[in-house]
């Protein structure tokens, strides 16, 4: 005896559209959507439109523009050594000497080499008709604040004398102070940054480009 055979027939169309189907979902599992390009993405954005006669586009009624004016740009440069440093804006110069360079350690009796440095310096005011002039010193944070204060303005006072030597000249103004560890221009927890810090800076009018 034979078994009859149950035979299903399916629509070609409808296996067609089965296998699409299988086929677009598996795709869509497994592949990365693909980013556009930056142009496309771009475009893709339509462009802000901006109104000219927006009220808020508009200086109120009576006001105007501040005068225009140039910024302040500064120019630093510092000697292969770090030694010293100059500061050019467009108003003042800045000299920035490492305590190093002048003195032994823990004085303010300046060496042959720090005269010549500071005679530079000085033809430098010369240079700018400087009138008023003012010498800074700074040390690290070691030792006691007051103990940095009192060095400070010791060094400060030495270079003050050279120059004053140099220039000898009654209508210049000097304004010399000491302030320690204040003002710090690199980090005092590293000894090449305590180093930066002792220093004496000497600044001035700029008169010349």
């Amino acid at each position: 005896m034979t078994t009859p055979r149950l035979s299903l027939a399916i629509p070609a169309a409808a296996l067609l559209i089965a296998t699409n189907l299988v086929g677009a979902t598996t795709a869509n599992a497994d592949e990365t959507p693909t980013p556009l390009p930056p142009d496309t993405e771009a475009s893709a954005s339509a462009p802000v439109k901006v109104d000219p006669n927006d009220p808020d586009l508009k200086l109120p009624e009576g006001a105007t523009l501040a005068d225009p004016k140039v910024l302040d740009i500064k120019s630093v440069v510092e000697d292969q050594s770090g030694d010293e440093r100059r500061e050019d804006t467009n108003t003042s110069v800045t000299f920035a000497l490492q305590a190093e360079v002048l003195f032994s350690k823990d004085s303010a009796k300046l060496s042959a080499e720090a005269k010549a440095r500071i005679a530079t310096i000085a033809e430098e005011i010369k240079k700018q008709n400087a009138t008023q002039v003012r010498v800074f010193g700074f040390t690290d944070n070691l030792g006691s604040s007051a103990h940095g204060d009192v060095l400070s303005k010791q060094r400060a006072d030495a270079v003050q004398g050279v120059l004053d030597q140099d220039l000898n000249d009654p209508n210049i103004t000097f304004e010399v102070r000491g302030y320690g560890e204040q003002y710090p221009i690199a980090d005092n927890s590293t000894e090449a940054g305590r180093k930066k810090n002792r220093r004496v800076e000497v600044t001035f009018p700029r008169t010349e480009s």
